[in-house]
């Protein structure tokens, strides 16, 4: 079906959602990294994606791991 909508147009909604799902798995991994670092928070975050072939495409997020102090008042 998908290839189907992709010949006449308009959104390809399974696609759409395997891509929201990777971006999320993506910052998952981003996060527990940062974590792993000692860090607590990920400033300056990006995603960055692009396709392998014609069937598949690759997402990655990607930051700065920092830690942040809160302010004291």
């Amino acid at each position: 079906m998908a290839g189907l909508r992709s010949i006449i147009g308009g959104e390809i909604t399974e696609y759409t959602q395997l891509l929201e799902e990777a971006r999320r798995h993506a910052v998952d991994r981003m996060v527990k990294n940062a974590h792993q670092m000692g860090a607590n928070a990920v400033v300056m975050m990006r995603f960055d994606s692009s396709e392998m072939g014609q069937t598949m495409s690759e997402i990655v997020a990607y930051g700065t791991a920092v830690i942040i102090d809160p302010i004291a008042p």
